[in-house]
């Protein structure tokens, strides 16, 4: 935000508000220095694909200081005990207003620019880095933009060299955004594809911003394009059995022309858009893109080891059998549709 904050010397007590926050400072290896959770930690439901909550079931034990999303209570937090010392805080035009809230509770804010992997990586970075400082974990913190650098830099060498006409068109559907969505949902921009230089038939040169983030296409195009790989996204399962993207290439009769319905080339894949983007689902999902798209220059990956691998080093555990589990064992597989 442009804003000098000042801290103490050594923060050992913290607090994470907006979607993504507490997966940033898990990152870090920090989760510890947690005094409190929104309420985004403390639900239960059957599925739940964000890995850093997985690999850390006891966020569900902290006292709550607001809901998610960044609406934090400050009364709340300031009868947490405990008291943080300083609040991280993303998305800060969503929720409580971070000067405001430093202003009504006393305790400095931090304000992050989440970003992604894509365009928006910098920001990422950035994010990382200054609460890395914040922290004193800078090392810490350049360990993880390496390790995101040099796995998107492994995806790209494997596949910039492959001819046009060996690069299959793939679509994605039943992408989430705030919520579960159908299968014309889809993200043009969607890092997997882009990562291993897919052919995303969703995506145009002339897309930027907002929309490469997230469309929805009709289903007119989807018939039209027919893709040679379809891809599916299970966030879409918690829409139910009579809903969904599954449910509409099962049922719907336009879906049913497409020939990789027909053929049996529809995969599940992990669901990342979760409270906000999941990095490292992101990059497991593109390590078994690859792997199914072009398996010649992939043959030493196996996709679900490479997933528990990536989440080893981000969030301190394997959870690709838990989340795979949640999903009705289709991550990673064939999804029947006929």
């Amino acid at each position: 935000m442009g804003r000098t904050v000042a801290i103490p010397d050594k923060v050992e007590k913290v607090i994470c508000s907006g979607p993504g926050c507490l997966r940033l400072l898990t990152y870090l290896q920090a989760q510890d220095r947690i005094v409190g959770v929104d309420d985004m930690e403390t639900r239960r439901s059957r599925f739940d694909a964000r890995p850093y909550a997985l690999a850390h079931p006891e966020f569900k034990q902290y006292p709550e200081f607001g809901s998610f999303r960044g609406h934090d209570n400050p009364e709340q937090i300031l009868v947490l005990d405990p008291q943080p010392q300083v609040i991280f805080k993303t998305y800060a035009t969503m929720g409580h207003d971070p000067i405001e809230l430093f202003q009504k509770t006393g305790i400095p804010v931090i304000v992050l620019n989440y970003g992604d992997l894509g365009a928006n990586r910098d920001q990422l970075f950035q994010a990382v880095r200054i609460m890395g400082q914040a922290l004193g974990e800078e090392k810490r913190a350049q360990a993880v933009v390496s390790f995101f650098e040099s796995t998107i830099s492994d995806l790209h060498s494997r596949t910039r060299d492959i001819p046009e006409k060996d690069r299959p068109s793939c679509y994605v559907g039943g992408i989430a955004s705030k919520g579960p969505h159908g299968y014309q949902s889809t993200e043009p921009g969607y890092p997997p594809l882009a990562f291993i230089h897919a052919k995303n038939m969703a995506y145009d040169t002339g897309l930027k911003g907002k929309a490469l983030l997230h469309s929805n296409v009709s289903k007119e195009k989807i018939v039209e394009w027919d893709p040679e790989f379809l891809f599916l996204d299970l966030s879409t399962l918690q829409m139910g059995d009579k809903a969904g993207g599954l449910y509409e290439l099962k049922t719907d009769p336009a879906y049913a022309s497409l020939t990789a319905v027909k053929q049996g080339k529809v995969y599940g894949v992990l669901p990342y858009n979760w409270y906000t983007r999941n990095f490292g689902s992101i990059l497991a999902n593109a390590y078994y893109l690859g792997k199914l798209l072009y398996p010649e220059h992939f043959k030493d990956i196996d996709p679900k080891a490479k997933a528990d691998e990536i989440y080893t080093f981000l969030i301190g555990k394997g959870v690709f059998e838990i989340m795979n589990q949640s999903f009705g064992g289709l991550v990673f597989q064939p999804v029947p549709v006929q």
